[in-house]
């Protein structure tokens, strides 16, 4: 089985250590390494080459985002998944923009935290369903494949095996495309999808 490498950011050893517990009882998850110093931080990524970095937001929001922007730019390979206390719209999205794969708070499920990492790492981005910034934004290729099957009359669990993926995730992927596509229905979709040119 490929596992996913993952590299912890944080500056609280008990808190990383107890991710990391949490981790590494998936069996396609490996931590390879911590990072507790902003100084250590390229140094670690270059070295590791990590397919996912989940960071553990210090007190200083600021911080997160010039480290997420750093990494997006440097290390484009290595996905930025944010695991914050403050879930606050506005942090959320300036999170987004700077360029992490999902954002995951404190008072969310583990179960969250390693869905957003598989997603992550399968391309996808993972972050609160009500924000802004879904409107109108471009659909993934994995969207688009949904869509397609969805034009095509298919069922969430058709659509599931075709592209084998679970059930759950196409719901995901529909909720999405509804939202970016500002639709409340599935046949509203396709309808508008068709209108702006993403279906022949």
């Amino acid at each position: 089985m490929v596992k996913i490498n993952i590299l912890l950011i944080g500056e609280h050893g008990l808190v990383i250590d107890g991710i990391r517990q949490l981790l590494e009882r998936e069996p396609d998850m490996e931590v390879v390494g911590a990072v507790f110093s902003p100084t250590e931080l390229e140094k670690e990524v270059a070295d590791f080459q990590p397919d996912i970095i989940v960071i553990d937001a210090p007190s200083q929001r600021e911080n997160n985002l010039i480290w997420i922007k750093n990494i997006s730019s440097q290390f484009p390979a290595s996905k930025v998944v944010m695991l914050s206390g403050d879930a606050s719209t506005e942090y959320v999205q300036a999170v987004h923009e700077a360029g992490a794969y999902a954002f995951v708070s404190k008072c969310d499920s583990a179960k969250t935290l390693i869905h957003a990492i598989r997603e992550s790492y399968r391309g996808l981005k993972s972050f609160p369903a009500d924000l802004a910034f879904y409107d109108g934004s471009p659909l993934t290729d994995m969207e688009l494949a949904v869509l397609d099957l969805i034009a095509r009359d298919k069922t969430n669990s058709e659509i599931g095996e075709q592209l084998n993926i679970s059930k759950r995730t196409v719901e995901h992927h529909v909720s999405s495309i509804l939202r970016k596509l500002r639709v409340k229905s599935r046949a509203g979709a396709v309808g508008k999808a068709f209108r702006l040119g993403l279906l022949e």
